[in-house]
């Protein structure tokens, strides 16, 4: 059908911006049949239309945290995941054609990675060169006779694909190390269905569920000594890997824990899981940690991300790692030359899907090939720990040809030359009209009862731009849903138990208190971060009210006795010495506006609120899998407001006033949330620990520097009133007491009331309760030492006598007596924390338990 010309706005100059085979439309300019009924719907939207859409697929991409961690250094790290908002289409018989081609190519990988490290039949009837084998780094010697049960031992196949000038889809990648993208992919559906559910209403587009319901169960075959309840936890790498976001969704999504190597230990020839309630054994590991690191025993002694001893473990069947280690050798691209021939050996078949032509250099007369049809070819690297991008021999200069073939000539064995394939692009929604980019499809197969359940689309990736003719993450490329169609609508009937046939599901154990270290002491610091930055941005706005009235009244330098201690108290609360106590402190208080923007913004100032907030947010992130998405939004809310004013060098203190309301109103909200949605488990006397902890010591820092030093009564009412307000216990003063300031009703309210939320006496007895719960470090009824601290603490404020505490020495002008007992409190409340930390933190990474497979049925 010929495009019409009320589409001209979003399609503008599109046909005649083809360069390749175009997936929406015909070199004739046509929309593609099976394109029509996403075209009808989209012809009747505006270009300002769809940019509001896109604008509001992205926000929710960056309220649920879905990020990719780049490598390139001018990009920097963590960026927000991007979506396009056009998806990619394929209609249901080409589907069926690319699905049979996915199975086959693993079936035909599993059985060349069980002949490597098994008969090596392959290498003996010369249909494999030994030395593509034996150079590759992915082929791990140590891995020889290593076999799961049963005939499957490629387990997961990643398979990138694009369309080539025939219109059949080429294999470019196969992914076995440990393929990445499917839960992006699932949670590229899930944006897609939120913002535009009237592009995909009428379009039968097949669902991505069905792929991840069945995993936990496949999984559980694998066990060795079949049991009722495997333990399966998600091997990462930690936060820093780039796609981090997708080993907490999936581990969140499938109910398996999320640890790191250090959360794990071998002993008695199985793995076992530190938890803070003791050890528990392990029985399978889906890893995203690259093969050669996952054992620095027997692999790379250098690795700090792998279980010391784990290969041990694997031979003795006592767990299952998926994929199987040593199954990154299936990459070696220069096997693709070889692959047809290894097909009709093994399965007698020719392969459906197929690949560009390529030419292994380890052999002279390919190798003479390659070095004579540089401009024709691709030249790559057989591995890919040599870090080499693939080289497009037509825009090599000669000089550059000529080194090029001088660094083949040198190791011909580590290069293949490939044909140069014009692939298909797609459609891109950019700057307000579609533009056509050259498009990659990444697909996902899991081996399932003897055969391969493959995922009914993938992750699409584009180019960058229209010039780029590479697609990748880490270059910029941008992803697109993958929209399968379905010929045969389901039908809304359900079939009664009596007519199905259901297989009994596999149970997984419900583990309680079962924490790992290293997500104790993450949630820990959460709670001391959190109310460190809540106090610091009280404080800040507090001090920039009083400074506002300053200038108000013609002041522009800190004449008042009060401020001057708001000032001292800030930098005694952030320990941002020598600030506002030490020496310059004059001239900061004729000046403290430098002072006090470089507390509130300065991301590289140890105590700055920016600094806080970014430990608050690296310690929520590395355990993201324990928050609900909603609170995962209001952090990202936070990040958003505050990174407007980091980014503005014109940024003035009535700007940071401003947003500091927004920044205090949303970690008050976090708090909230978290109360109402965390079950009370080891985690959450934890995060509550480190709350109350955090609470207690800025209790006394702020009180310290307002109460214990003597002003003349007007000073000191004022500063009370700023204390209380900080406290947010100015209300409950005035309800209370119903009389002016007097310093023994305040110490009583923020010292001594253990029914007051934000009194010392309360954080104490709040300790007393959670540190209780944790597991008892001695014998019998004899308290832990953490317990007679706080007790210790609780017992001295509430023996305390206001009226005492409140006089002070005349010669000094000093309430000693407050200073002792608060300094006291102070010393306990830090080596309460340090004894928490030495007992129970044992710097094990990420991990949680959940379970259940939580996977939207609609996705």
């Amino acid at each position: 059908m010929q495009v019409e010309a009320r589409n001209v706005e979003v399609l503008k100059n599109y046909s005649s911006s083809l360069f390749s085979y175009d997936e929406m439309m015909t070199e004739k300019g046509e929309i593609r049949p099976h394109w029509m009924q996403f075209y009808d719907v989209l012809k009747n939207l505006t270009p300002d239309e769809l940019d509001v859409r896109q604008k509001e697929l992205n926000s929710v991409l960056r309220e649920n945290g879905v990020t990719y961690n780049v490598y390139n250094k001018n990009q920097g790290g963590e960026r927000p995941w991007e979506l396009d908002l056009i998806p990619l289409i394929i209609q249901n018989q080409d589907w069926q054609i690319i699905e049979k081609g996915l199975q086959q190519r693993a079936r035909l990988l599993n059985l060349i990675l069980s002949d490597l490290y098994g008969q090596r039949l392959l290498i003996k009837e010369k249909l494999l060169p030994l030395d593509l084998i034996y150079t590759h780094s992915g082929f791990l010697r140590q891995c020889d006779g290593i076999r799961f049960p049963g005939s499957q031992q490629l387990i997961i196949h990643g398979c990138d694909l694009a369309r080539g000038p025939d219109g059949r889809m080429w294999v470019i990648n196969d992914r076995t190390q440990a393929p990445s993208g499917a839960g992006y992919s699932l949670e590229n559906r899930s944006a897609m269905l939120r913002v535009i559910p009237d592009f995909i209403k009428p379009i039968n587009v097949q669902k991505l569920s069905s792929y991840f319901r069945n995993i936990p169960e496949n999984l559980s075959n694998l066990v060795y000594n079949t049991k009722e309840n495997p333990r399966t936890v998600v091997l990462t790498p930690g936060y820093h890997n780039e796609t981090y976001f997708e080993h907490a969704y999936l581990a969140s999504k499938l109910g398996f824990r999320l640890v790191q190597g250090s959360d794990l230990m071998v002993k008695n020839n199985f793995v076992w899981l530190k938890t803070l309630g003791g050890l528990e054994k392990v029985d399978v590991i889906l890893r995203r940690v690259d093969d050669t690191y996952c054992d620095p025993l027997e692999l790379r002694p250098d690795s700090h991300l792998g279980v010391t001893g784990l290969l041990s473990v694997i031979r003795q069947k006592n767990v299952a790692v998926i994929n199987p280690l040593g199954s990154s050798v299936l990459e070696n691209p220069g096997l693709m030359a070889f692959l047809p021939s290894i097909c009709r050996f093994f399965l007698e078949e020719e392969l459906i899907l197929p690949s560009a032509a390529t030419w292994w250099c380890g052999q002279e007369k390919e190798l003479n090939y390659v070095l004579e049809n540089i401009p024709k070819l691709i030249i790559k690297a057989v591995d890919r720990g040599m870090n080499m991008q693939s080289i497009i021999g037509s825009k090599l200069n000669d000089f550059e040809i000529e080194n090029l073939k001088q660094r083949i000539l040198a190791n011909p064995k580590l290069y293949i030359g490939q044909q140069q394939v014009s692939f298909s692009s797609s459609p891109s929604f950019v700057n307000g009209l579609l533009e056509p980019r050259y498009t990659v499809l990444r697909t996902f197969s899991f081996a399932s009862s003897g055969e391969y359940s493959v995922m009914p689309g993938g992750l699409t990736r584009s180019a960058s731009s229209m010039e780029d003719s590479f697609v990748s993450n880490q270059l910029g490329g941008v992803s697109k849903d993958t929209w399968v169609m379905d010929e045969v609508k389901e039908s809304p009937i359900k079939l009664s138990p009596q007519n199905k046939k259901k297989k009994a599901p596999v149970l997984f154990a419900r583990e309680n208190n079962a924490l790992s270290s290293r997500t104790a002491e993450n949630l820990f610091w959460v709670g001391r971060y959190l109310e460190r930055s809540l106090f610091t941005a009280r404080l800040l706005r507090i001090i920039l009210q009083n400074f506002n009235e300053n200038k108000i009244s013609g002041k522009d330098s800190v004449e008042s006795e009060e401020l001057k201690c708001l000032l001292m108290s800030l930098t005694h609360l952030t320990m941002t010495y020598p600030g506002f106590v030490g020496k310059g402190a004059e001239r900061k208080f004729n000046y403290p506006e430098r002072e006090l923007l470089s507390l509130a913004l300065n991301t590289k100032r140890i105590g700055s609120l920016t600094s806080n907030l970014q430990f608050l947010k690296n310690n929520i992130f590395a355990v993201r899998d324990q928050w609900p998405k909603d609170t995962w939004r209001l952090i990202e809310n936070v990040e958003m407001q505050w990174e407007s004013v980091i980014n503005n060098k014109q940024i003035r203190l009535r700007k940071v006033q401003i947003l500091l309301d927004h920044i205090i109103t949303n970690l008050v909200a976090f708090i909230g949330l978290n109360a109402e949605n965390m079950q009370r488990d080891l985690g959450w006397f934890l995060l509550q620990i480190g709350r109350r902890i955090e609470q207690g010591l800025s209790i006394v820092s702020t009180m310290r520097t307002m109460l214990v030093p003597c002003f003349d009564e007007q000073v000191e009412s004022s500063l009370q009133e700023s204390l209380l307000n900080l406290h947010v216990g100015l209300d409950n003063y005035r309800s209370r007491y119903k009389s002016k300031f007097h310093l023994p009703f305040v110490l009583e309210l923020l010292l001594m009331d253990k029914y007051y939320p934000k009194s010392l006496a309360f954080q104490f007895e709040k300790l007393q309760i959670y540190t209780a719960k944790l597991p008892q470090i001695t014998s019998g009824s004899v308290l832990d030492k953490q317990e007679k601290l706080v007790l210790e603490g609780f017992t001295n404020i509430r023996l305390a006598d206001p009226q005492k505490l409140a006089e002070y020495e005349k010669e000094t002008f000093v309430r000693e007596k407050l200073d002792t007992l608060l300094g006291h409190s102070g010393e306990l409340l830090n080596e309460t924390a340090m004894v928490i930390i030495q007992n129970y933190f044992s710097h094990t990474q990420i991990q949680q338990q959940l379970t259940g497979l939580t996977i939207d049925p609609e996705i």
